[in-house]
């Protein structure tokens, strides 16, 4: 193929999907000058038809929705917004993908966080720290990496929403995986008898833990090592120093007895098992985090019948009759749980945010969104609080559950062919 037909396939493809970009002859003055762009070095012939027209509709138009997005919010050239979508298109013609810039991936990993239709706490999505990682390649230095996400976000009790970005996903081919749901988890194991201790939620990966070499203790809150799995390797396991994981041992301010129930829980919720996509490039492995909002540890995690169940336990200790449901014995039970975390979290000086606080930051965080001409997509479901819901100003709004790009997506398992999807990440 010869320079002009390359140069040609370029300028259609382009005019095709921005057919309000560049005249023809201005499009090929640019192709043909730019220094930095080499149209004889394009073999368009070892990419088949099929190939080709999979990134025009897939990779290339998602591209170019983000990066128009980039520089509309950014308020930056729209020559060099052209010029930029030339670059991308014969990129990706070349290698079926594109590098982006770290300004790209900064601000997409944000919008990502805006548009996460399932997240109440999107009012600080510009506060984003994002950590490009994307120059490491094994799992050795993934961990090294994590670790320092640990510390860089827990940040003594004082929260940093983090993200680290570790490299894109390559066309037809599985990216880095970290096989733990959240970084920080707690093992779950069954007992002869039937019953649990620990997570019941984390009994599957605890035993594929222990299958690759992890000795536990075996108490409601052994903290699970991290396995990293890197594209044609073998999954690795790494344990996570104890002493950087900050918790926080659960009491209540007027029911001593709380303390001798031995709870505890961490003060970081860092969701790694989603998928970060920004302009039709796919981040697998892109741990995030914010803070937790109290309904996550107190109503779910501690008090999910399929968690740690601990209604049943605390209604007793309560002195409530468990045996009719007029007596409301799980509504009181939740009520107790919730101030015993957010008495606990608050007296170890980390920082959470109670429900009430949380549905009206959302409700700024609208009208805020509103201000600029943005939608903001909320699942109604997810963003209402799992307790007290109707006396929050959430509760009583109507939300568009919409999918916008840049977000992050759940993954299956990587242990399963196919994952359950739907599930809440910090629960």
């Amino acid at each position: 193929m010869n320079q002009k037909i390359r140069v040609k396939s370029i300028i259609e493809q382009y005019r095709y999907l921005f057919p309000a970009s560049l005249k023809n002859n201005q499009l090929s003055k640019q192709l043909k000058t730019s220094s930095k762009i080499n149209p004889d070095k394009i073999n368009l012939a070892q990419i088949n038809s099929s190939k080709i027209k999979s990134v025009q509709n897939s990779i290339i138009s998602e591209a170019a929705e983000f990066i128009k997005l980039f520089y509309k919010e950014n308020n930056l050239s729209i020559a060099n917004l052209e010029k930029r979508l030339i670059e991308i298109c014969i990129e990706v013609e070349k290698t079926g993908t594109y590098q982006q810039t770290k300004e790209e991936i900064t601000y997409g990993s944000k919008v990502a966080w805006r548009n996460s239709s399932r997240c109440i706490g999107r009012i600080f999505w510009q506060t984003l720290t994002v950590r490009d990682l994307r120059h490491l390649s094994t799992a050795e230095e993934i961990f090294q990496a994590i670790l320092e996400h640990i510390q860089l976000a827990t940040n003594g009790g004082k929260i940093r929403p983090v993200i680290s970005i570790f490299p894109a996903n390559q066309p037809g081919r599985s990216g880095i995986r970290i096989w733990n749901p959240l970084l920080i988890r707690y093992a779950g194991y069954e007992q002869p008898d039937g019953t649990i201790i620990g997570d019941p939620a984390q009994l599957e990966l605890t035993k594929i833990c222990q299958r690759l070499g992890w000795e536990s203790k075996g108490t409601p809150f052994d903290i699970l090592p991290l396995i990293i799995q890197i594209p044609g390797e073998n999954p690795q396991l790494f344990e996570i120093p104890q002493d950087i994981v900050l918790e926080v041992p659960i009491t209540h301010p007027e029911l001593p007895w709380f303390a001798d129930l031995g709870l505890k829980w961490h003060a970081l919720p860092c969701v790694s098992s989603h998928c970060l996509e920004i302009g039709g490039v796919s981040y697998s492995a892109a741990p995030f985090n914010g803070w937790y909002m109290s309904t996550e540890i107190a109503s779910r995690n501690f008090g999910d019948a399929h968690r740690y169940n601990l209604l049943p336990i605390i209604a007793e200790k309560l002195g409530l009759d468990t045996r009719s449901k007029l007596s409301l014995w799980k509504d009181r039970a939740l009520i107790e749980l919730n101030t015993a975390v957010l008495h606990s979290f608050s007296n170890s000086g980390i920082l959470m945010v109670d429900h009430h606080t949380a549905s009206e930051q959302f409700m700024m965080h609208c009208k805020r969104e509103a201000s600029e001409g943005r939608t903001v997509p909320a699942d109604w479901g997810w963003i209402i609080p799992p307790i007290s819901a109707s006396a929050t100003k959430v509760f009583h709004q109507e939300f568009e559950n919409i999918l916008l790009k840049p977000n992050l997506f759940p993954q299956p398992e990587p242990w399963k062919n196919l994952g359950a999807r739907g599930k809440c990440p910090f629960h």
